[in-house]
């Protein structure tokens, strides 16, 4: 059993072993992306009040092919606007343009999310990045397993004593046990956000499933079409009436005829850093059409919630940044290594010495 399980470490590690490195890395760089973006005014202090962002939507969403924008907060001091075929630009709070790119390509924080969340491949590329989560949390357990056998070699290192087959594995096996609980976060949050009956499964334990999936559910209007002029001001105020202390997060216009415009708002309570309590408004009219209250939801759909800002160090300050930023280099690290010792130092064949010996002997 323990030889099938060995067997199975091995070649799935071999096989995949590659891509969670690369997620691991690109998730690492991500966590400080708000450091080095490089624009005037990402450090600028949040104005979160109503005239000053109602001005600037205004301003912003008045500009030809508009489609909506993320608003600044506190750690990032720049609005995103979004355009046609991913375009887009960083706005100062004032509404003045910092920056535009007419792709992704143009702006390393837009390609490297890309990457770590599609592969490049849209929802293909979000197949093979569950399939990976779901394959790296079997090596974390099977792991553990494994290293059970071999605990009385452990040596801690971080970096292999030498490049060779044997130390490498030994590296490999008692770096993992150590990082072996930050790995687990790590996957499962990423995983949850993949495969919704992964997420299920896992906040079972806070409520029920169906609820939480029933609650989580896009809830649907039926809107005019698109004014000319729709009034953000308005809508801006109706929200702020609505959640008096929230944040206004983000403004979407509709992607197809009959859809409302969009609204994301985040409660003080609330960790992830968009929100999920939600406004539509009418595209024609400006009415509201409905509001969601995220601290409404099932406790479920709550904790199901939290694995982004967990996932991506929105919540717990520096302290739980450094904490993932050992986990993504560790995952990295580990699945680099797993890779280049599966294909590149594999061990060689035994000789067949015995039967040679028989040979020479009977001639």
């Amino acid at each position: 059993m323990m030889k099938l399980l060995d067997t199975l470490h091995r070649w799935t590690g071999g096989l995949i072993g590659l891509v969670l490195a690369l997620l691991g890395l690109s998730g690492t760089i991500l966590l400080y992306e708000h450091l080095w973006i490089g624009v005037p005014g990402t450090g600028d202090p949040l104005r979160g009040d109503l005239a000053t962002v109602a001005a600037a939507t205004e301003k912003l969403m008045a500009m030809p092919g508009a489609q909506g924008i993320i608003y600044a907060d506190e750690r990032f001091g720049l609005h995103q606007l979004r355009f046609e075929e991913g375009a887009g630009a960083y706005a100062r709070q004032s509404g003045e343009i910092a920056a535009r790119w007419a792709s992704q390509w143009e702006r390393p924080e837009l390609w490297i999310f890309d990457f770590h969340h599609h592969l490049f491949a849209g929802d293909n590329g979000e197949w093979v990045i569950g399939i990976a989560g779901l394959a790296g949390l079997f090596f974390v357990i099977s792991g553990a397993i494994l290293w059970w056998r071999t605990r009385g070699t452990f040596q801690l290192r971080l970096w292999p004593k030498r490049m060779s087959r044997p130390a490498v594995v030994m590296h490999h096996r008692d770096l993992g046990i150590i990082v072996a609980p930050l790995l687990l976060i790590s996957i499962v949050t990423g995983t949850m956000m993949i495969f919704r009956p992964f997420a299920m499964v896992m906040i079972a334990p806070f409520g029920s499933p169906a609820a939480a999936a029933k609650a989580m559910e896009p809830p649907k209007y039926e809107s005019g079409p698109l004014a000319e002029k729709p009034d953000y001001t308005a809508m801006l105020t109706e929200a702020r009436r609505r959640f008096p202390d929230a944040e206004f997060r983000i403004l979407s216009l509709p992607r197809k005829a009959g859809d409302p415009i969009g609204l994301r708002m985040k409660q003080p309570a609330e960790w992830l850093p968009n929100g999920r309590t939600t406004l539509a408004f009418d595209a024609a009219t400006g009415k509201m059409l409905g509001a969601r209250d995220a601290l409404a939801l099932p406790s479920g759909a709550q904790a199901f919630n939290k694995a982004f800002p967990i996932h991506a160090s929105k919540v717990g300050g520096w302290m739980w940044r450094i904490i993932l930023t050992i986990s993504g280099v560790s995952l990295t690290l580990l699945g680099s290594l797993a890779v280049w010792t599966f294909w590149f130092r594999r061990p060689k064949p035994a000789k067949r010495t015995a039967k040679k010996k028989t040979v020479l002997a009977s001639t």
